[in-house]
């Protein structure tokens, strides 16, 4: 088994992966978010739950659990909550829809956000996060942990 990579390019590269595709995510989840703020609930319902919740969860994980990503706090949570946002969009909003961009819709702005979303859950936040903060302090203070 090899042992996991902790050097700083490793911290850096993590974090411009958290910021890059969470600030993108987070402009491209802002209109959601503002027809939130804005009490206009008018959105599709691609899993039956009724636009309202539809908006909201899409809304959160695009925008609020972006910005968790960026600043690394509950990262892999985060994560995967836009990484699930995406896989629908991907496979059952933009179901008929072509892989690739074209001159219209297509699968590919979704299925590149759920991948770079996908590998945070994997590797996690990184050593430059506040995750790393907390679990920093948490060893500190001799609480109890997990992985």
């Amino acid at each position: 088994m090899t042992k996991p990579a902790t050097g700083i390019l490793h911290a850096i590269g993590l974090l411009v992966l958290r910021v890059g595709v969470g600030g993108f995510m987070m402009s491209h989840g802002w209109g959601k978010f503002s027809k939130v703020l804005a009490g206009n609930f008018e959105f599709a319902d691609p899993l039956g739950l009724g636009p309202e919740i539809s908006l909201v969860s899409a809304a959160g994980a695009e925008f609020i659990c972006a910005g968790l990503v960026i600043i690394g706090l509950a990262t892999r949570f985060s994560a995967a909550a836009v990484a699930f946002t995406m896989g629908v969009a991907a496979f059952v909003v933009h179901a008929s829809d072509p892989w690739t961009m074209g001159a219209g819709a297509s699968k590919e702005p979704a299925l590149l956000f759920g991948i770079a979303f996908l590998a945070l859950v994997l590797t996690g936040p990184g050593r430059i996060a506040l995750d790393a903060l907390i679990v920093k302090h948490w060893k500190k203070r001799g609480a109890p942990q997990s992985d």
